[in-house]
């Protein structure tokens, strides 16, 4: 009996996907399916109590999983044209707060990235050059912007989410 042959990991990008969406929406796509991806490697073997710990002062990895699934949804609404509504802000006011599991906080990226991408497939068609006002200030932005941001800002977190995550296995 021959062992089974490792099939080598693909990256999202080079995965073929979301042929139908115009590549900057792709690029986007596949950030939050790479994000995901190394979400559920890094975290995995991760205690709860692990999770919401600050190791040498480091914000927690259950702040920046909260982080990553709301900021996505926030980003989204200004490059959609609107503002942040109210539950919106409220729920900003969570993120540094709680005692959720870590399959819980995975769960939560994975339902705001589901439903970031059907909202990044629409957005993906638009003209890209679209002023977008972001925040109270409306501070100028453009649709492009905001959707290149999901991508940039979420692969920020999921770096931190790493370090942080090998900083509390190496204090074990």
């Amino acid at each position: 009996m021959s062992s089974p042959v490792a099939v080598p990991y693909i990256e999202p990008w080079m995965s073929g996907s979301h042929a139908e969406v115009p590549a900057a929406g792709r690029a986007v796509l596949h950030a939050l399916e790479l994000a995901l991806d190394d979400l559920t490697k890094w975290t995995a073997g991760l205690t709860d109590v692990e999770v919401h710990a600050r190791p040498l002062g480091l914000p927690s990895v259950a702040f920046h999983l909260k982080h990553l699934a709301r900021s996505v949804d926030r980003i989204l609404s200004y490059a959609e044209g609107g503002q942040l509504s109210a539950e919106q802000l409220a729920v900003l006011k969570t993120e540094q707060t709680g005692d959720e599991s870590l399959a819980a906080l995975l769960a939560e990226v994975e339902a705001s990235f589901s439903n970031a991408a059907g909202r990044v497939h629409v957005l993906a068609t638009a003209d890209f050059e679209t002023f977008r006002g972001i925040g109270r200030k409306q501070l100028p932005a453009s649709l492009g912007g905001a959707l290149i941001h999901v991508a940039d800002h979420t692969q920020r977190h999921v770096g931190q989410v790493v370090t942080t995550a090998k900083v509390l296995v190496a204090l074990r």
